[in-house]
């Protein structure tokens, strides 16, 4: 943070109400998560009010760790003795407007990015290009939200000589903070797609908001070529402003693109005539364009053609995302290696903090080549490492070394990364949780390849960030008490059961569900707390239950009796939920079975009700609506029952993903969200709100072309009539890749462009048809994710998205990130 502030002043630029003594604490770091508070003196938290969680419910905590000065809503207003509140009418607008302070403080130019897509992409390389000639600050990953803005801004310091921010928007109204936030010297209006179109009347009135961002702005670049944006800017934006670039000649910059067999070249020529050529390795459309944004905002900020084509030559794909990995002899990997900055650095260690215990924490890191002086960051990266618990360092660079002068603990400093990778030696780790975060030109990826397990050519990639979103959907159209119990059952829907409850229990989830006891242990030894409902457990597995704290679900008076005679023979006590059968006809008590069941409630001491639930057979489909409140009127009945002989009110549940959209007025006290966490929305309502959390690729092993009437794969069941090229994938049935797919059924995305199945499905492979597509080895192939719908594959064979989820086989690596 630029400028450190007391809280009277803070009260000032809030316009808020002092509560407690008067303090003038010097604050110089904003936080607004309790679990990334560093320097706890000199913080100042944002209690914010979001979906799952209020801020201000972490105050008592976060005043036991050293912190005395909140942020806090007025209607949250209580007495904490020795405690300085201010109290705001809206605690994310007074977030807003402590950022606008500080931005307020920063004299050099800021390059504010907005668009459908490429606006992380374009930041990123930018910041890296610029920093051939200055020290940058960059907004970290994509915060380019409400609250993602500030926290940017937050991480600007005095020493940088530029600043480069991304700004978005989902509704109407939401850009109008951000600017006077950013108030940008200079703009790039990437392009314009569907994303967050469900929150605008129409394309246009999205571009208007987006321009939001830009009215005060100095200077704006955009490319001509995208004729919605082009008309509304010529329309919005005063045109002595505007910087254009086109393929067609008439615009401030002229460009033409000749693909190379590596790469690309793009030759830029001004309406003067001077011209500009660059190379770049890269080749498909989306790349060139955010290149192209690149290269004409580095020109416009006076950098000369050899400093940006020096800073070309180090781009490389930007993967934007916190990446956990599986490594060697049980270690994690938490793979970084696209950043070099503090804030990036600071965000890191906090997803490191939200993963499981491991043996020891080591952070492998290399000089922070944007940064500039080690006078600057040296005390910022030893007060996080400190913070974090870090166990082991490794640094590359001359630099880094500075560290070792303020920390004293384990630590070892190598001046070239090969150097490292000479002295360093698999059994060093062993049940290690280790991040690996550095600058692009110390080639990092070696030191990944090195710990990373070795993995099979298919991954299923699984979006934290998107999880997430899906999760806080749920949430807001839920009660403030209604609790939330999560399906984790047949390995979390095929995307890992352990880290996806890790996640899961750090947003704030109420309650776990599985199918057999084997998963709750296993959640229970890697160190899940939340309470787990076992949904089928086994009279053999009574012991587990007992040992690891699960809850088994009790579906019939046998096996009621049986598991409450074993709990008085063992002396033991267990919480149970009950299961009642309003129609599935799976498992459940009967109302028949009621009065029994009463009877035998009111003899039990071992046996404790968490709950009583229900499971709606056709939430999904409108045409069983009438059967569904059926089934929910009838469960009223039955559980009312059960309730007048418990002496305890335990928690009631009927809805799952589809109910919850369709029957909100029956939440009672809990729902079960399942398929729904995973970006599929059973009733078609909100298809486009929900995000697919899983990524399913592969890449091209190898290609061939085939001469006309040639065939494909097992029973020559492809046929080549034509002739043409086809690549083999290392996907296959054995991977849950499904044979029903085979001969066009199913189809693969190649550069974002279908590539249908041909010939059979191999139990290992599969061939896809790309002929007239320029395709190489190793090229990468989506199978399912973001861009293939999972309803529209499982509709191509006849089943359902559930099974083509939990199909995916085991020997297909998981990887987990954050974007």
């Amino acid at each position: 943070m630029i400028q450190s502030l007391n809280p009277d002043q803070i009260a000032a630029i809030t316009s808020g109400e002092i509560v407690g003594p008067g303090v003038t604490t010097a604050i110089r770091r904003i936080a607004i998560d309790s679990r990334q508070v560093i320097d706890s003196a000199h913080t100042l938290f944002v209690a914010l009010k979001g979906a799952k969680v209020d801020g201000a419910r972490f105050i008592p905590d976060l005043i036991a760790q050293g912190v005395s000065v909140f942020l806090i809503s007025k209607t949250e207003k209580s007495n904490f003795p020795g405690i300085t509140l201010i109290c705001v009418e809206d605690t994310k607008v007074a977030l807003q407007k402590l950022a606008e302070y500080q931005r307020s403080f920063f004299p050099n130019p800021l390059i504010a990015v907005t668009g459908s897509n490429g606006k992380t992409i374009v930041k990123e390389w930018l910041g890296q290009v610029l920093s051939e000639r200055f020290l940058v600050a960059k907004s970290p990953k994509s915060y380019n939200s409400q609250v993602g803005v500030p926290l940017s801004v937050f991480g600007m310091e005095g020493f940088h000589q530029v600043a480069v921010m991304e700004a978005g928007v989902s509704q109407k109204g939401d850009m109008k903070a951000l600017a006077g936030i950013l108030q940008p010297d200079l703009g790039i209006f990437t392009n314009i797609g569907a994303a967050h179109d469900e929150g605008f009347a129409d394309r246009n009135e999205k571009i208007k908001e987006k321009l939001t961002l830009f009215q005060k702005v100095k200077l704006l670049i955009y490319c001509s070529d995208h004729p919605e944006i082009n008309e509304v800017i010529r329309q919005k934006i005063d045109p002595e402003k505007l910087i254009s670039w086109s393929d067609r000649p008439g615009a401030d910059y002229t460009r033409s693109v000749k693909i190379l067999e590596q790469g690309a070249r793009i030759i830029l020529m001004k309406s003067d005539l001077s011209t500009h050529t660059f190379f770049t390795q890269f080749s498909d459309k989306a790349s060139l364009e955010n290149v192209t944004h690149v290269i004409i905002a580095a020109l416009t900020l006076q950098l000369n053609p050899e400093q940006i084509q020096q800073g070309l030559q180090h781009l490389k794909p930007v993967d934007m995302r916190l990446t956990l990995k599986a490594g060697i002899n049980d270690c994690s990997l938490i793979d970084d290696t696209y950043n070099n900055d503090l804030e990036g650095l600071r965000i890191a260690l906090d997803f490191m903090k939200m993963q499981r215990p491991k043996s020891r924490k080591i952070l492998i890191i290399s000089d922070l080549l944007q940064q500039g002086s080690p006078d600057h960051w040296c005390p910022e990266v030893v007060n996080l490492i400190q913070n974090h618990g870090i166990d082991w360092v490794l640094g590359v660079g001359k630099s880094i070394r500075a560290i070792g002068d303020q920390w004293k603990g384990k630590i070892d400093f190598f001046e070239t990364t090969q150097e490292m990778l000479d002295g360093l030696k698999p059994e060093f780790f062993q049940n290690d949780l280790i991040l690996v975060t550095g600058a692009r030109a110390f080639g990092f990826e070696s030191v990944i390849n090195l710990l990373q397990q070795r993995i099979h050519g298919t991954v299923l990639e699984i979006n934290l960030n998107a999880l997430t979103h899906n999760f806080n959907f749920i949430k807001k159209r839920l009660h403030p008490d209604t609790k939330v119990m999560v399906m984790v059952k047949a390995f979390a829907y095929g995307g890992g059961a352990v880290e996806i409850s890790n996640h899961l229990q750090t947003l704030g989830a109420d309650y776990l569900a599985v199918a057999y006891t084997d998963e709750g242990v296993t959640l229970r030894q890697h160190g899940i707390k939340l309470p787990i409902m076992v949904m089928n457990p086994l009279e053999e597995s009574f012991h587990l239950l007992r040992q690891f704290d699960l809850e088994p679900v009790v579906f019939s008076l046998e096996f009621f009796k049986k598991l409450n005679r074993w709990c008085f023979e063992q002396d033991a006590a267990l919480k149970i939920h009950l299961d009642l059968d309003t129609g599935m006809h799976r498992l459940g008590f009967e109302a028949g079975d009621l009065a029994e069941l009463r009877i035998e409630l009111q003899h039990t001491k071992n046996l404790k009700i968490a709950s009583i639930y229900t499971h709606l057979v056709g939430s999904d489909e409108q045409i069983h609506e009438e059967y569904s409140r059926e089934q929910l009127e009838n469960f009223q009945h039955m559980k009312d029952s059960i309730l007048e002989v418990l002496d305890e009110k335990p928690l009631i549940h009927a809805l799952n993903s589809g109910g919850i959209i369709r029957f909100p007025e029956y939440q009672w006290d809990m729902v079960r969200l399942g398929i729904g966490l995973y970006g599929i929305e059973v009733t078609g309502n909100h298809d486009s709100a929900l995000k697919s959390v899983s990524t399913l690729k592969t890449t091209v092993s190898q290609v061939k072309s085939l001469a006309p009437g040639e065939t494909v794969g097992y029973s020559r069941k492809g046929m080549m009539e034509k002739g043409g090229k086809i690549a083999t994938l290392p996907i296959g049935y054995a991977d849950g890749f499904d044979r029903r797919f085979s001969n066009g059924k199913g189809y693969v995305l190649i550069h974002g462009k279908k590539a249908p199945v041909i010939g059979n499905v191999c139990m290992d492979m599969v061939m896809v048809d790309v002929t007239g597509m320029a395709v190489r080895t190793g090229d990468e192939a989506v199978v399912y994710g973001q861009e293939i719908s999972l309803k529209e594959l499982s509709e191509r064979i006849g089943t359902i998205p559930y099974e083509l989820l939990t199909n995916i086989s085991s020997r297909v690596k998981r990887v987990y990130y954050l974007d």
